[in-house]
């Protein structure tokens, strides 16, 4: 196994109960979503530590072969049976779970843990908590897709199967198109996940309304 991730944490107070990893997207990095946490309103009683790693750099096949920050290779957006980086995406697997271990070694227990992600990093967190095999406090889907969509009954986590979601997405993404996690959603469902689904008139971004829902889902969690 390689060796930990880089990442830049932030806390709300010294005295941390629960622990959010957050996963950025394609070509971006851990500083990405740094100024989303004062956004979130979160409850001041309650310690929270940010925890955003930053993916591997890796060629990716859409983009030319430039090397980026990637979790996984994407070889083709024509739809969610896109031919998928099974590899890629089982090996950023294995580093997000050390990381929620290093949480559980720093007294944080793993149902006070969140896995959230934009684009990539939310196939990632779908990737990766819907199969880990504890309860995880909850999963932030934004703007993304479930990937391996296929082999996930399989493979899923019993653990997980009543840990809340949250799924946003913009009704004019041009990169990853609302039908995309429209079906992701729908094969979710079909699998008995209770899912928070809000869509918004916006591109691949992130906007003030679905912050504010975000912060309502997260202030469900943390009491």
């Amino acid at each position: 196994m390689s060796k930990l991730l880089e990442t830049v944490e932030v806390q709300t107070k010294d005295d941390v109960q629960y622990s959010i990893i957050w996963l950025h997207g394609l070509g971006a990095d851990a500083n990405d979503f740094l100024p989303i946490v004062p956004e979130l309103k979160l409850p001041a009683n309650i310690g929270v530590r940010f925890v955003f790693p930053n993916a591997p750099i890796r060629p990716i096949t859409i983009n030319n072969g430039m090397a980026m920050r990637g979790w996984y290779d994407i070889l083709d957006l024509t739809s969610l049976d896109q031919r998928a980086d099974e590899q890629g995406l089982r090996e950023s697997q294995q580093q997000i779970e050390a990381l929620i271990k290093q949480e559980n070694n720093r007294g944080i227990p793993t149902n006070h843990i969140i896995l959230a992600g934009f684009s990539q990093g939310c196939a990632m967190t779908l990737q990766t908590g819907l199969r880990y095999p504890e309860k995880l406090a909850g999963l932030i889907c934004l703007s993304g897709y479930l990937p391996l969509h296929t082999t996930i009954e399989a493979e899923l986590s019993e653990a997980n199967r009543q840990t809340p979601i949250f799924m946003a997405h913009g009704s004019f993404d041009p990169v990853v198109p609302l039908q995309a996690a429209s079906l992701s959603h729908d094969v979710l469902t079909n699998l008995n996940y209770s899912i928070t689904r809000k869509n918004y008139p916006m591109g691949h971004q992130v906007c003030a309304p679905e912050i504010n829902d975000l912060s309502l889902f997260l202030q469900h969690i943390l009491r």
